[in-house]
This record gives structure tokens, sequence and C-alpha cells, in this order.
């Protein structure tokens, strides 16, 4: 059995396990019907849940997203209506960080840096928000950082918007699942509304081969969806 990473290594492990990936996975470009209705799927059921959680004023939220990679999620959240001078976006990847800066209104704040040290003010924003960065960290002591920072960055009626797949993937050893129970340790003070969201990518590729209506049918069933998608309310 591997021993876990040494928590002052996880920033390192992270690069190096991008580095292995080489080049963006061609399955998950949005030119492909399952990722795309994964996008809609994911985009609706944020606004649904932010209105629920009384934030439907976009343009006057102020947001951080951790683990910004190439500025994809920030995108969708200016099409959504946030405003750029309100947005930010950490990313420890130069290479992402850059395709970031290459794509996004320069109104857009982004920093290269590990988000567990970065400086940012207490109690200073209304949402932090994180989309499959947890389940890339394997050590336990470097995720209970990373949400300490989050947690202390939100203002009280605010949120972490939490986005992440909750099984191990066993074809991949460099992610984890994280479960919803490993969610509500690491951020013990939150009230949590979640909801089980994306059909689970392989059968939402085989489906989408033969049509891309059967994404929406074959989701309608709970247990074939792989991700949570949280409002951990402050």
């Amino acid at each position: 059995m591997n021993e876990p990473p040494d928590e002052r290594d996880e920033a390192e492990g992270v690069r190096a396990r991008y580095a292995r990936r080489g080049v963006a996975d061609p399955r998950y470009s949005l030119t492909q019907p399952a990722a795309l209705a994964a996008l809609h799927e994911r985009e609706k059921a944020i606004v649904r849940l932010l209105v629920g959680a009384g934030l439907s004023d976009f343009a006057a939220l102020s947001l951080l997203e951790v683990g910004s990679g190439s500025g994809g999620n920030l995108l969708g959240l200016l099409r959504l209506g946030f405003s750029p001078e309100r947005l930010t976006g950490i990313e420890l990847l130069e290479d992402r960080h850059a395709a970031a800066r290459a794509r996004l209104p320069a109104g857009v704040t982004l920093i290269r840096g590990d988000a567990t040290t970065v400086p940012i003010a207490p109690e200073s924003l209304d949402i932090v928000l994180q989309a499959t960065v947890f389940s890339s960290l394997l050590d336990d002591a470097y995720q209970e950082r990373l949400a300490r920072a989050m947690w202390q960055a939100v203002r009280p009626g605010g949120g972490v918007l939490w986005y992440d797949f909750t099984v191990d993937n066993p074809r991949n050893a460099d992610v984890r699942g994280v479960p919803q129970a490993r969610v509500r340790a690491l951020f013990p003070h939150a009230r949590i509304t979640w909801q089980r969201v994306t059909l689970a990518p392989p059968i939402a590729r085989a489906a989408c081969r033969l049509h891309p209506g059967l994404y929406g049918v074959l989701n309608a069933l709970p247990l074939l969806r792989t991700h949570v998608l949280g409002w951990l309310a402050r």
C-alpha cells in the first residue's frame, strides 16, 4: 500500500499529477455532447441553488474560485451575469493560469499560487467556489488547510459553492472521491444544501453517442449521478 503524501509535498504532487495527464482530455471538450449536457445541467443547478439561497443579484456578488484552471468556470459565471471586477481565480499551475489570462477579461483578477497560502482578507467574499479540486488532493491535512482558508474568506451570509465527485475512479489513481460525510467534516459549521448532479461520464458518453437527448432521460435516475453540487452556507 502506498503511503499518503506528505502535506508539505502535496502542491508539488498536484503539479506532477497534472503533468502526467498531458494535453487536455478530448472527452471533456464542449464539442462532445455529453460534456456539453453536463455543463448545461450544472449551470442550471447553480442558478437554482444560489437563487434559493437568496443570492439572485449575481452582478453584485464577489466570488473567488480556488483551482480556477484555464478559466472555464469563471467564463461560465460571466455568462450567468457575474461582474468581471468581482471575480477572482487562484490557480497553482502556470500553464493553466496563463490560459485563463488569455481568455478572460482584464477585469477578472487572476492569481498564480497555492490557495492555502495566498493571503485573502477574512470574511471578504460572498462565494468561494471549488469544482473538482478536492478530488485531486490526496493528502487529508492539505484538504483541511484548504477548507479552512476557504471558510475563513467567506462572509456571514455567504458560502462555499462545492462541486465534486463522490466515488473513486478505479482507472485513475491520481484522484479520489469526496463523500458527503467528508465534506461535512471539512466544513463542520456550514449549513449544507446539496443535490446529486452529473450523469456518470462513461454512461453519458455512451448514451450521447446514440442520441444527446438520452442524457436527460438517464440523468433522471439519481443513482446514476456521480457528483454533488452543494451550497455550504455560513
